[in-house]
């Protein structure tokens, strides 16, 4: 299973919505696919259909009580995607982890050997926190949604700073698959100038396809659905399944196919 972490420390940067619909596009094209809600908003988990009064063991679960993949997750109506959801309990797991052996390395454990599925998303809490330690320590690689404003630049210095911490302690094959600018709006030369100097700084790390501020995106979690099934053919949805189409062919050769 290749498993990738959804992760940007700043909030507000469409993590949460690539995540859902990342995860439901490779699904569509036939990959056997996972996502793991690791953000105590549970959000995520609201995305794809599971409401929060429906959710029992969690991504808490999986951490604290450690155990078995397996009983955490559920299906969702969205053929090929699975879930393991995420409780308002999760916001305690960071100070009930602490204390305990191996904190960081509590999901790799949940993760290792698993072969129900053939990929994984890791959606992460927007924080650099113990939580996200543990998705980067069990990820294969990273993909950082990056909003298109100047703030967004100095957080993304700051998690670069932090997966060369994770690579040199903890998980050194962790890699970066790509760096994806969110909440494009043309219309705004800000925009454009955050874009060229992501671009500039960071080189082919950075997606071509750029994911643009859209109402059915923002829509669509309030239905229980991804945008690509509430509406795929808005532009938002459009744009999650070419970047889909471009993350696939970042795979290993021997990962392009499910």
């Amino acid at each position: 299973m290749l498993t990738i972490a959804i992760a940007n420390q700043k909030g507000g940067v469409g993590k949460t919505t690539t995540a859902i619909n990342i995860a439901t596009a490779m699904a569509a094209t036939g990959w056997r696919t996972l996502l793991i809600d690791l953000d105590p908003q549970g959000n995520a988990s609201t995305g794809v259909g599971v409401a929060a009064g429906s959710r029992g063991l969690s991504s808490y679960d999986l951490l604290v009580d450690q155990i078995a993949l397996v009983e955490a997750t559920v299906p969702t109506t969205i053929p090929g995607l699975d879930l393991v959801p995420a409780t308002v309990d999760l916001s305690g797991a960071e100070v009930e982890l602490v204390s305990v052996d191996e904190r960081t390395a509590r999901l790799s454990h949940a993760l290792a050997g698993h072969k129900g599925h053939d990929i994984c998303f890791i959606d992460c809490p927007p924080s650099l926190g113990l939580l996200t330690l543990n998705a980067l320590c069990a990820a294969d690689t990273l993909l950082v949604p990056l909003q298109c404003e100047f703030f967004a630049l100095e957080g993304l210095s700051q998690l670069l700073q932090t997966v060369e911490k994770v690579q040199q302690l903890f998980n050194p094959s962790l890699g970066i698959i790509g760096v994806a600018l969110t909440m494009y709006d043309r219309r705004n030369r800000l925009t454009d100038q955050v874009s060229d100097d992501v671009r500039e700084c960071l080189g082919n790390l950075v997606f071509e396809t750029v994911i643009p501020r859209n109402v059915r995106l923002s829509e669509a979690p309030s239905h229980g659905l991804p945008a690509l099934i509430y509406d795929h053919s808005c532009t938002g949805s459009r744009a999650y399944i070419a970047l889909a189409r471009e993350l696939i062919g970042r795979f290993p050769a021997e990962r392009q196919a499910a």
